[in-house]
């Protein structure tokens, strides 16, 4: 944890439990995808990649009768998001204040929390991050926006898993357009809530970072999300009014059954 750097930060032992009380309760909320995939390790700061078990063509070994192939893995990525609070805010906690304004950390969760949902569901090419909507071969259902009408969707989905042999139980990631538009919709969203857990018989996230949504399987090893470093909290510097902090992860994700999850898309 020394890249972290915090034994440098002008902050008491007292502060940074603050600081990561905090972060763990944003992201808690926010991290949807770990609560649907099956997630590995952390393994640490140094670990930099996960063998996929798998060798690229044959390549010149420079010698006669040699052949010679490279291992095929998949590096994590790196992901950070920098954010900044007032040194004076940090000094009332230490006087007892239960009110202490700590909203940069918490956009800086939920940018993060984003991130990795987006890398999950819908992928990320640079990273070499295939998605499980990309990876599906099921081709996307579309619903119209209405309570009835999704309800239908996410049944036709589960039938379509159900019939290509995936069992569940099976969960439903939502974005937070689809959240408000159609589980929020009517009587506070209960009936619909109540109607899709009896349909999927498992979790239904709110997931920040996606649109539309997905059902997928929870049966296990259908989707791996790996962490090298799970997030951390780090200091970069500090000067007379604020204290330059930042919150980052390592990760990467495999998708082992592309037929275990299908998308909803809203109507364009």
């Amino acid at each position: 944890m020394n890249h972290l750097l915090r034994d440098l930060a002008p902050l008491s032992p007292e502060d940074w439990a603050l600081l990561d009380e905090e972060a763990s309760t944003r992201l808690r909320v926010a991290l949807a995808a770990r609560r649907l995939v099956d997630l590995r390790g952390p393994f640490g700061w140094s670990y930099s990649a996960t063998n996929l078990g798998r060798v690229g063509p044959t390549i010149d070994a420079q010698a006669e009768s040699i052949a010679a192939r490279t291992r095929r893995v998949l590096p994590v990525t790196e992901v950070r998001a920098d954010f900044s609070l007032d040194l004076l805010e940090l000094e009332a906690n230490s006087r007892g204040a239960e009110d202490v304004d700590l909203g940069a950390l918490d956009a800086a969760a939920l940018r993060l929390a984003g991130v990795e949902n987006r890398a999950v569901f819908f992928g990320w090419e640079a990273a070499g991050i295939t998605g499980i909507a990309q990876a599906s071969p099921h081709q996307a259902l579309v619903h119209d926006g209405s309570p009835a009408h999704y309800l239908q969707q996410v049944t036709q989905a589960v039938s379509v898993l159900k019939h290509s042999g995936i069992g569940g139980p099976y969960a439903l990631a939502v974005g937070p357009e689809d959240w408000v538009a159609v589980i929020e919709a009517g009587d506070d969203g209960y009936p619909v809530l109540r109607h899709l857990e009896s349909i999927l018989s498992g979790p239904i996230e709110w997931t920040p970072g996606i649109e539309g949504a997905i059902v997928l399987s929870t049966r296990g090893e259908d989707f791996v999300l790996e962490l090298g470093e799970d997030f951390s909290l780090g200091y970069t510097r500090h000067d007379v009014t604020d204290i330059h902090l930042y919150l980052e992860e390592t990760l990467t994700f495999r998708v082992n059954t592309p037929e275990a999850a299908i998308a909803i898309v809203a109507a364009s």
